[in-house]
């Protein structure tokens, strides 16, 4: 049985909702890979504008599987040294491959995320949570580094370095409450009203053009990385050149003085 369900809730939204509810949606190899598989395949899919993360259950990830997380693929000949370092790049990369999607990507907490659950929701572009959320750098709790798979980058951009340095040398479990007072999620939502909740701001995302969208999440990503204010207004003098030479400017323009919406081609 497939661990990641793909749905269509409505038109141009993929909903991938990690399907592991007795084990809190626990992060394994085939959840992993399976996750990979299917941000690989909504990449280039030109019916998906937004993608909405969740998790079945009462949990959204409570991260590694402590009972075992199997091998990373094509690992069977390596040493034990090489095949756990195969198994921390092969969870780690879903960050990446979740920034480097075209596809901007809501993440819909209904429950624990905690370790590379809550590495999930920092790699995501935005983070709604119902009130039963909680959250966790769980990482520090077992024994490790609480600096792991993108957490020590992501979480001091988000809620500022104090915060970030408190929240992960004590591994504390923070509630939905804290997370949208220090600003890692930016809406709260009963529990039943959370996924609607999404789907109705993947709505106001689609209601721009995709290659706009596309441009944006490429250039505010990038923008955390570049050390100058002056290489951000580079990049972003090139995004805006690129996008005016599209027809769904022409017709997102057209649109506005019609005052009718917007029928994008992604063209």
């Amino acid at each position: 049985m497939p661990v990641i369900q793909r749905t269509a809730p409505r038109p141009g939204v993929a909903q991938l909702t990690l399907d592991r509810p007795s084990s809190l949606n626990s992060m394994t190899a085939e959840l992993v890979g399976e996750l990979h598989d299917h941000l690989d395949a909504i990449a280039v899919d030109p019916d998906v504008r937004v993608v909405v993360l969740t998790g079945a259950g009462r949990g959204f990830c409570a991260g590694l599987d402590l009972r075992g997380y199997g091998e990373a693929p094509h690992t069977a000949h390596l040493g034990p040294t090489q095949r756990g370092f195969a198994v921390q790049k092969h969870i780690a990369s879903l960050i990446s491959h979740l920034r480097s999607l075209p596809q901007p990507v809501i993440a819909a907490v209904n429950g624990a995320a905690a370790g590379g659950g809550f590495a999930l929701v920092l790699g995501s572009d935005v983070r709604l949570a119902s009130t039963a959320a909680k959250f966790n750098a769980a990482f520090v709790r077992i024994g490790l580094s609480a600096c792991d798979i993108g957490t020590s980058w992501l979480l001091p951009r988000l809620v500022g370095a104090a915060r970030a340095q408190e929240l992960m040398l004590t591994g504390r479990v923070f509630d939905a409450e804290e997370a949208y007072r220090i600003g890692l999620v930016v809406e709260l939502h009963q529990p039943d009203d959370l996924l609607d909740a999404a789907y109705a701001k993947a709505d106001e995302i689609m209601g721009n053009a995709p290659f706009g969208i596309a441009l944006t999440k490429e250039g505010m990503w990038a923008a955390l990385e570049i050390p100058g204010m002056q290489a951000a207004i580079d990049l972003e003098n090139r995004q805006q050149i690129m996008a005016s030479a599209t027809s769904d400017h022409r017709e997102a323009m057209g649109a506005f003085r019609e005052r009718r919406p917007p029928e994008f081609t992604n063209t």
